[in-house]
C-alpha cells in the first residue's frame, strides 16, 4: 500500500497516544492519598467488576537512550528489597479496601525492567497476591522482560511463579542498532527463549520492537520482522519511537546519531505491516499484531477489544486497574491515580502507612463519554454514536455536542480515504486510516482543540 507524501505531511502532527482519556498530562497534584483511598472504595460499585493488578519495577541495570519509562539505575540489593517490601505492603493496603467477592482477571508486571531483580522477589509478590485474591478461571499473568537478563533458570522460575504471558523487549535484532541506543543484546538466542517458554502449556509470548531508531532503515527493519515471523510469537508489537526529549533528556543523544525522517519511519511501519499481515497476523489497534486465531484477533472481529495502560486485552480480562509501585497509574472507572515517581519517596510514604499518591484525576460523565468513543475507535476501528448514546442514555445530537463534533473535519478525513461514514453516526477506519488512527481519534477529542499538552508526532 502506498501512502501519499501529502498525507504524511498533513497528518504527522503531535497528538496523544490515548492510552487513557483524558491523557496523563491532565493529572494534577491536588489529588491526594485520601482521594485515592475514597476512589478505591467507590470502585467496588463500578464497572468493570474484575480487578487488574499492575506491578511497577522501576529498576534497570543500564539506561536505554530511547526509553520513555520511569526507570532508575541501581544494583543496590538493599534498596531494591526495601522497595519490594513497600510494594507488598501497598498491595495489602489496597486489598483491605476491595470487595472480597471481586476477582482478578489480569496481573501485569512492567518497568523499568521487572526481570532486573532476583526472581525470588517476584515469586514472593506473586504468592502474596495468590494468597489474598481470588481469580477468574483463566487470568492473564504477564511480565515484561529484557532478554539480556533472561536465561533458562530465570525463565523457569517465572513459569513456576505463575506467569503465562511473556513480553520480550527485543527492539531490534541488529547489534549496531542496540549498541547505539545503549541496549545490551540478548544473553541467549531469542528463538531459544521463545522455544523454552512455549514448551509450557498455555503460555504465550509477545515480541516487542521499536521502529524509528538511529541506524534503522526500511530494509533493516524488514529483515528484523522477517526473523520475528520465523520465531513465530503469538503476538508482536511494532512501537513507533516517541521522541520526547523535553521529558526524557537522554533521548537528546539520539538526535546526534541521526533519527529517521517521517517518510522513512512510515516505510518501516508499512513494511512490518505487510510482512505480518501476509504471514497470519491480524493488526490490532495502533501497533500490535496477533496471530489470526489469537483471542485478541477474535475480540477485534467481534468488536470486543479493550485497552488500558498495560496494552490491549479482551472484555473478559478487562478490569479496573490497581497499580503498585513508583509511578504506577491506577485506572479506575471514575479516577486515575498515579504514585510518586521517585522509588525512594514512594517507599518512604508506604512505610509510613499512607498511599504514595503523587497526582490524579477525576473523570466526569462527559469525559467518560468521550473516552468511550475514543477507546472504540482506537481498539475496534469502529464507533457508532447511536450505540454510544444507548450506553449513556443520551440522544445522538447530545453525544455530538459533548464531542464538539465537526462534520467538516470528518468529511475531510473521509475525503482523504482514512475512514468511512454511514448516516453521519457510524465511523469505520479504513486500511489507510490505520496508519493515522491517532489523528482520527483526536478529532473526537474536544479538549485537544484547546491546545493543552505536548505530545509525540503521530508518525
Amino acid at each position: 500500500m502506498e501512502i501519499p507524501d501529502s498525507l504524511i505531511t498533513k497528518y504527522n502532527l503531535p497528538v496523544p497516544r490515548y492510552t487513557s482519556y483524558p491523557p496523563a498530562n491532565y493529572f494534577h497534584s491536588n489529588f491526594t492519598a485520601d482521594d485515592y483511598k475514597e476512589a478505591i472504595i467507590n470502585s467496588n460499585g463500578e464497572w468493570p467488576e474484575n480487578i487488574s493488578l499492575y506491578i511497577h519495577i522501576p529498576f534497570c541495570t543500564k539506561l536505554c537512550y530511547f526509553c520513555g519509562c520511569n526507570s532508575h539505575l541501581t544494583r543496590d540489593q538493599n534498596k531494591i528489597q526495601q522497595y519490594i517490601d513497600a510494594v507488598r505492603k501497598e498491595i495489602l493496603m489496597v486489598k483491605m479496601l476491595l470487595d472480597p467477592s471481586r476477582k482478578v482477571s489480569q496481573v501485569h508486571w512492567g518497568g523499568g525492567t521487572p526481570n532486573s531483580i532476583p526472581a525470588d522477589m517476584i515469586r514472593g509478590i506473586m504468592e502474596l497476591i495468590k494468597n489474598n485474591f481470588s481469580f477468574i478461571a483463566d487470568p492473564e499473568i504477564a511480565i515484561e522482560c529484557h532478554p539480556a537478563l533472561l536465561d533458562e533458570s530465570y525463565t523457569d522460575q517465572l513459569i513456576a511463579a505463575g506467569f503465562n504471558r511473556f513480553s520480550l523487549g527485543i527492539q531490534d535484532f541488529r547489534k549496531d542498532v542496540l549498541d547505539n541506543v545503549n541496549r545490551d543484546s540478548p544473553k541467549i538466542p531469542v528463538e531459544d527463549i521463545v522455544s523454552q517458554i512455549k514448551s509450557y502449556d498455555g503460555t504465550g509470548v509477545n515480541l516487542d520492537f521499536i521502529y524509528g531508531l538511529p541506524f534503522q532503515t526500511k530494509k533493516t527493519f524488514s529483515d528484523t520482522i522477517e526473523k520475528a515471523v520465523q520465531i513465530s510469537p503469538d503476538r508482536l508489537v511494532t512501537f513507533s519511537y516517541a521522541h520526547v526529549p523535553w521529558i526524557k533528556k537522554a533521548q537528546k543523544i539520539l538526535e546526534s546519531k541521526g533519527l529517521p525522517e517521517a517518510k522513512e519511519k512510515l516505510g518501516m511501519f508499512k513494511a512490518g505491516y505487510k510482512i505480518l499481515t501476509e504471514n497470519g497476523y491480524t493488526p490490532i489497534g495502533l501497533d500490535h499484531y496477533a496471530k489470526n486465531e489469537d483471542e485478541l484477533s477474535v475480540a477485534l472481529k467481534n468488536r470486543k477489544l479493550h485497552r488500558n495502560f498495560q496494552g490491549y486485552c479482551t472484555r473478559e480480562t478487562t478490569g479496573q486497574v490497581y497499580a503498585f509501585g513508583a509511578t504506577g497509574i491506577s485506572q479506575l472507572e471514575s479516577v486515575y491515580a498515579q504514585n510518586e515517581k521517585d522509588p525512594y519517596d514512594y517507599t518512604d510514604l508506604i512505610d509510613k502507612g499512607t498511599f504514595a499518591t503523587g497526582k490524579g484525576y477525576r473523570v466526569n460523565r462527559k469525559e467518560k463519554i468521550i473516552r468511550q468513543v475514543i477507546t472504540e475507535i482506537m481498539c475496534n476501528e469502529y464507533v457508532s454514536l447511536e450505540e454510544t448514546g444507548d450506553i449513556f442514555n443520551l440522544p445522538v445530537e447530545e453525544i455530538k455536542n459533548i464531542l464538539g463534533f465537526s462534520e467538516k473535519a470528518f468529511e475531510e478525513l473521509a475525503d482523504d480515504g482514512l475512514l468511512t461514514i454511514k448516516n453521519g453516526v457510524i465511523f469505520k477506519v479504513t486500511e489507510t486510516g490505520r496508519f493515522f488512527i491517532r489523528n482520527i481519534a483526536s478529532e473526537f477529542d474536544p479538549q485537544l482543540k484547546g491546545g493543552t499538552g505536548r505530545f509525540s508526532r503521530s508518525l
